[in-house]
């Protein structure tokens, strides 16, 4: 499948053969580069947009200048929830955190769709909870959890989104994603290198044990998981 097919998006995919027609020829390919920011906190949505192969985070960012992440979109979502949530703007920054391909449409022309009430509404008021149900355990991870286990979420959550193995991340920007000090991290992710579950070199991470991963991290991964599985269960994908 090319890297810039919609389909690559599953909310995309997921739409019937009528709402996929009435919306594609307003989806405009994306280039989205390591470190771009498509919206700041408190900017106007004119935009949505739909990863294919891209990962965005969500940072909610502190008057102080700090910020931490509060959730990851890549292929199964789409950015730009509060415009059908009630909002016409956000409280968080949106910041490529790997690069990649996506979609954006224009905001009114998906207002249209969700204000049909039918299944585009559904879809997205699904999605939307298991976004909530992200962000929710992200804090609690964040609160209860050691920040070994949170780096184990992240990268198992971040795989998810990808075809391979191997991330295109420094410590620094994974300390910034998690709201920890570099040190941490630093300690972290040697302790998994030890273990043999990744292999860090400057700039990239691979993982070369998931299992390892998955056997580390808190039960944060799996509330998560599940309850994206749950909800998005019997979406039926479109082939293209």
């Amino acid at each position: 499948m090319r890297l810039n097919n919609p389909n690559q998006n599953h909310l995309l995919a997921a739409l019937l053969d009528a709402e996929f027609d009435r919306i594609s020829p307003h989806l405009e390919p994306q280039m989205m580069r390591l470190g771009d920011v498509l919206y700041e906190s408190g900017g106007q949505l004119n935009y949505v947009y739909f990863p294919t192969s891209a990962i965005v985070s969500l940072h909610y960012v502190l008057e102080n200048g700090s910020s931490s992440e509060i959730a990851g979109v890549g292929n199964e979502g789409i950015l730009g929830i509060s415009l059908f949530m009630g909002g016409n703007t956000t409280p968080s920054r949106a910041v490529v955190q790997t690069s990649g391909h996506g979609y954006r449409l224009k905001s009114q022309i998906l207002m249209d769709e969700f204000n049909r009430a039918g299944p585009v509404m559904r879809l997205l008021l699904r999605y939307t909870q298991a976004l909530l149900t992200q962000m929710s355990q992200t804090a609690v991870c964040n609160r209860h959890h050691t920040v070994e286990q949170q780096l184990c979420r992240w990268l198992l959550l971040t795989l998810d989104r990808l075809d391979g193995s191997e991330l295109t991340m420094t410590q620094e920007l994974i300390a910034n994603m998690l709201g920890v000090r570099r040190e941490g991290v630093t300690v972290a992710a040697g302790n998994l290198q030890k273990y043999g579950y990744i292999s860090c070199r400057r700039g990239h991470i691979s993982v070369l044990d998931r299992a390892g991963l998955e056997s580390t991290t808190c039960e944060c991964y799996d509330v998560v998981k599940k309850e994206f599985a749950r909800l998005m269960s019997d979406v039926r994908q479109r082939q293209g």
